[in-house]
C-alpha cells in the first residue's frame, strides 16, 4: 500500500538526522529549507509511484479474477468479446480477427451490457445481454442473438446450462403526485423559466444511470425528484411493472412494485408519463 508522503520524507529527514555527515551540514528547521524542499519533492515523486504500483496490483488481480475459467465474472467478460461476423481460433475461446481493421472490430462488439447470475433453483448460469440502438438500450437482433449463443456454447464449461436473455426492456408504469412551486413549475410539471418538465427529465436520468442488472429502489427515486427545482415534494402513488415471458414472448401481467426490484431483461423502459400529476 502506498504511503502518504508525509511519512516519506520524514523518513529521509530521519536519515538525514542520523547520518554523521549530512547532520552537521543540514541542520536548519525551517520548513523552506532547500533540502527539505528537495525531499519533499523526492517524497512525491516515491509516492507517484507507489500509487501507481497499487493501481497496478489492483488491475493485474482484477483481470485475473475475471480470466478464471468458470467463474461467474469469467462468463461475463466471454460474453462481452462476443465478436459479430468473426469466427474462434481453433481449438481457442477467442476470436481470429486477422485482417480486420479497428473499426470492424469494433462494430461486431453487439453486446453492449451483460450481467451473470446462477439460478437459485439449479445450476444454471443466466446471462443477461443488451445492445445498443441509437444510444438506447435494446436487445441484440435475432441473427445475432443465435450467433451469440453458438459461440457460448462454444466456449463454455462442460455441463453447464446457459439461459440466455436478450429481452426487451422490463415496462415500467409510474403513478406519481408532485408537490409543485407554482413560481417555478406551471400546472403539467413545465419550467416556466426554461419550458422543460425537469421531473420527466429526472426520472430518465435516473433510470439511465442504473447499471444494467441494477436494483430499482423506489425511494432512490423519489430522492432524485425532490432536488428538482420547483419540486417541493413528490410521492409516488403506484408503481408496477412487466417483463416479458419468454414462453410467450409477450409481456406479463402487471406486477406491484412496492419496494425495489431487479429487472428480468436487465433495464427498465418507462411507459408513459402521463400518470405524473402536479398539486400546489
Amino acid at each position: 500500500m502506498a504511503r502518504q508522503i508525509s511519512e516519506i520524507q520524514n523518513e529521509m529527514l530521519l536519515a538525514i538526522a542520523n547520518d554523521s555527515v549530512l547532520s552537521l551540514v543540514f541542520t536548519s528547521t525551517s520548513a523552506t529549507a532547500m533540502f527539505r524542499l528537495f525531499t519533499y519533492i523526492v517524497a512525491v515523486s516515491i509516492g507517484t509511484m507507489e500509487n501507481l504500483f497499487d493501481t497496478h496490483d489492483a488491475e493485474v488481480a482484477t483481470t485475473l479474477f475475471n480470466q478464471k475459467s468458470g467463474r461467474l465474472p469469467w462468463y461475463r467478460t466471454m460474453a462481452l468479446a462476443f465478436l459479430y461476423g468473426f469466427d474462434l481460433v481453433t481449438d481457442h475461446d477467442y476470436f481470429d480477427t486477422t485482417g480486420a481493421t479497428d473499426e470492424q472490430i469494433e462494430a461486431a462488439k453487439v453486446v453492449k451490457y451483460c450481467a451473470v447470475n446462477e439460478a437459485e433453483d439449479s445450476s444454471t448460469v443466466i446471462i443477461k445481454i443488451a445492445g445498443e440502438e441509437n444510444g438506447v438500450l435494446a436487445p441484440i437482433p435475432l441473427e445475432q442473438k443465435e450467433a451469440f449463443e453458438a459461440y457460448m456454447e462454444e466456449v463454455k464449461w462442460a455441463g453447464v446450462d446457459l439461459e440466455i436473455i436478450n429481452f426487451l426492456p422490463d415496462r415500467l408504469y409510474l403513478s406519481i403526485q408532485v408537490k409543485r412551486d407554482a413560481l417555478v413549475l406551471d400546472a403539467n410539471g413545465i419550467s416556466i423559466l426554461n419550458g422543460n418538465n425537469p421531473v420527466n427529465e429526472a426520472i430518465q436520468a435516473y433510470m439511465k444511470e442504473l447499471p444494467f442488472n441494477g436494483e430499482l429502489r423506489l425511494n432512490h427515486l423519489i430522492d432524485r425528484l425532490q432536488v428538482v427545482p420547483g419540486v417541493i415534494d413528490a410521492t409516488i402513488l403506484n408503481a408496477e411493472t412487466s417483463w416479458i415471458d419468454a414462453e410467450t414472448a409477450g409481456y406479463g401481467d402487471l406486477q406491484p412494485l412496492n419496494i425495489a426490484t431487479i429487472p428480468e431483461s436487465g433495464y427498465f423502459e418507462v411507459v408513459t408519463f402521463d400518470n405524473i400529476t402536479y398539486v400546489v
